[in-house]
């Protein structure tokens, strides 16, 4: 059964998890509060808590998105929920439309498609399919602890291999590595680029803030293996959190350059929903004594409010401190020589080789020669897990 304190309060936050509270999902009906009695004392730490993994076997595969500021169209979320548990995750509130909590369930009730390799190549076979760039990762990270096990990501890649399909991966766990075999084939033809998200190079911070994901030093390490291997590999600055690592941008930039990262983008911390509430719980239990000035400088950038949905706005912020730590990004970008456009052209994805392959020796019926569109690298406006 998933844990169902409100509004709420888990007795102590459980090591190794991100969230210390797991409230109702803003669909529910009823919470219940969590209050001290003083009978139940906690004498010794609880122990940690254990990962469920439910095999989902789902009717389609490729998400559709019309978002202006997402530079994508077409997504592949391989899991729902994320045991990386970062406290920010924008994609928490999802967990609330199965009636489950954003919070600790997230974490820990996640759920794996298990066939989505045959529906995928269900979906590209069909003749009204147009080729273009998936993004795999656009909202849960495709390569989270429970992949390597379960191989739904690889499964993924393997039909994208197949078909000629163009891809683009963001993740935040070295295990991205373990596929070079698959991506650096696929690279050879303009058909992959990687981003690996790096918010911050302080372990410590790290460890609280993402405490399932790879080190940040793991992290640069995969960088550099991934672009020894020719694939293509930018570093993705997100979230920045003003007053936690907001200082860092230039020194997680130059860090990812020496690693051999290429392209760069960033986004500003959002703070959707339940996560609102879920963020400053854990910053008041984290940080205490910077809770106030980093709630302080979100307001100063998100027009007086925790959060901003509004499309061209919600990734980088409004107002003069937006601005600022737009131009430090821009700045340090062009001294190091990320985003350059002449070479951003030389790594744009070709959706030109996509064909649907033959079946038994025979060519499919289907095969009516190449189906795409064409796809811009130079944004790098785009959002990982």
């Amino acid at each position: 059964m998933p844990l169902k304190t409100v509004s709420g309060r888990h007795a102590d936050p459980r090591k190794g998890r991100g969230a210390g509270i797991n409230p109702e999902g803003r669909f529910e009906n009823i919470a219940r509060e969590a209050f001290d009695d003083g009978w139940d004392k906690q004498e010794e730490e609880l122990p940690p808590l254990k990962t469920h993994v439910t095999a989902e076997h789902v009717k389609s595969i490729i998400a559709r998105n019309e978002s202006p500021d997402i530079p994508f169209t077409q997504s592949i979320n391989p899991y729902q929920g994320c045991e990386h548990g970062c406290v920010y995750c924008y994609a928490r509130p999802t967990h609330a439309y199965r009636n489950l909590s954003p919070g600790i369930d997230f974490e820990t009730r996640l759920f794996a498609k298990v066939n989505a390799a045959e529906k995928l190549r269900e979906e590209l076979s069909r003749p009204g399919y147009r080729c273009e760039v998936i993004s795999i990762g656009a909202n849960t990270d495709p390569y989270q602890p429970i992949e390597r096990e379960w191989k739904i990501t690889r499964g993924i890649l393997a039909v994208c291999a197949e078909f000629n399909q163009p891809v683009g991966i963001v993740t935040k766990n070295a295990m991205v590595e373990r596929d070079l075999d698959i991506l650096a084939p696929m690279a050879r033809k303009g058909l992959v680029n990687v981003f690996v998200s790096v918010n911050n190079l302080d372990h410590e911070l790290a460890r609280r803030m993402e405490p399932r994901c790879s080190a940040p030093a793991r992290r640069l390490q995969a960088i550099r293996a991934v672009s020894a291997a020719g694939v293509p590999v930018g570093v993705l600055v997100a979230p920045v959190v003003p007053f936690l690592n907001d200082h860092q941008i230039e020194a997680v930039l130059e860090a990812a350059w020496a690693q051999g990262a290429r392209q760069a983008g960033y986004v500003l911390m959002r703070l959707p929903w339940e996560v609102k509430d879920l963020f400053r719980d854990w910053l008041e239990r984290n940080y205490p004594l910077k809770a106030k000035h980093v709630m302080s400088r979100v307001h100063a950038m998100r027009g007086g409010r925790d959060n901003d949905p509004e499309f061209g706005s919600r990734m980088r912020g409004t107002g003069e401190l937006a601005q600022l730590l737009a131009q430090r990004f821009k700045k340090a970008c062009e001294r190091l020589g990320f985003n350059d456009d002449r070479m951003m052209r030389n790594r744009e994805l070709d959706t030109t080789r996509f064909r649907v392959p033959a079946r038994n020796g025979q060519l499919s019926l289907f095969d009516d020669g190449p189906r795409s569109t064409t796809h811009d690298p130079r944004s790098t406006n785009i959002e990982g897990p």
